[in-house]
């Protein structure tokens, strides 16, 4: 995912599927100069981390 998209998807008030790793995420937050994103799993909230964008994947 490139982190536009990932930036659209986090100001969305629409819960996209989007997973890392095959874990369904949700992004919090999108910093685009560096291309990442703070995520954690659904799950588990308190398993953030932050990851490239391009690791992302919406479904």
């Amino acid at each position: 995912m490139d982190t536009p998209r990932a930036a659209a998807i986090a100001a969305s008030p629409v819960m996209a599927n989007v997973t890392c790793d095959g874990v369904q995420v949700y992004i919090q937050s999108v910093d685009e100069e560096r291309g990442t994103c703070r995520i954690f799993p659904l799950d588990q909230p308190e398993q953030e981390q932050v990851v490239a964008a391009s690791q992302l994947m919406e479904h």
